[in-house]
């Protein structure tokens, strides 16, 4: 009898070891493909999703340029000037060069009409984020003729590395109101708000 119950236990013993073997390798082999094609599939997503993280910062820093320009404007009649000093004029307490832009003003100054704000990526032709520019001018309400500024906001459709725009070009005279137009006319550049 007791032999009988050791052969049922051992052989209990050995149908449980069959059923715990674990993962077979077509099993394991499924589950990689499945984790690489996810991978593949979000990799580039996320790479992109850095890259716009970067350019918020120069979208902020150029639309807040534009602003100071405008302010600056109401209080002393004139657009900050090119000179590396005068940008401290803006009053925004921003760097002029972060890790991923350099920030200038073209223009402006004692009786010009117009000021360019820029944002150039800091890697010049190797940059993956976008330029941006904005630009400042005086202009007339058409509706009661009085004297405003006006201001917009580019961005580059490309990136410097894909042969985009690397934030040199400047808004070139007066803004006409229509931003879309004003940034189609300095080229490979769109409108933003």
């Amino acid at each position: 009898m007791k032999t009988e119950l050791k052969a049922k236990f051992l052989q209990h013993l050995l149908n449980k070891k069959k059923d715990d073997q674990g993962f077979t390798l077509i099993e394991l082999l499924v589950v990689i493909i499945i984790i690489g094609i996810l991978a593949a599939i979000a990799l580039p997503s996320f790479l992109n999703q850095a890259n716009k993280a970067r350019e918020s910062e120069a979208k902020s820093y150029v639309g807040s340029m534009n602003r100071g320009q405008q302010a600056y404007y109401l209080e002393r009649e004139e657009f900050v000037g090119e000179e590396a000093e005068a940008f401290a004029n803006l009053g925004l307490g921003i760097a002029t060069a972060t890790n991923n832009y350099s920030y200038f003003v073209s223009g402006g100054g004692e009786g010009k009409e117009f000021a360019t704000n820029q944002a150039q990526p800091a890697k010049g032709a190797a940059a993956t984020v976008r330029a941006y520019v904005g630009g400042v001018s005086i202009a007339e309400v058409k509706d009661t003729g009085e004297a405003t500024t006006l201001a917009v906001l580019c961005q580059a459709l490309k990136a410097p590395v894909n042969e985009g725009a690397t934030g040199d070009d400047a808004l070139n005279g007066r803004l006409t109101g229509d931003t879309k137009e004003d940034c189609a006319n300095i080229g490979e550049y769109e409108d933003i708000k």
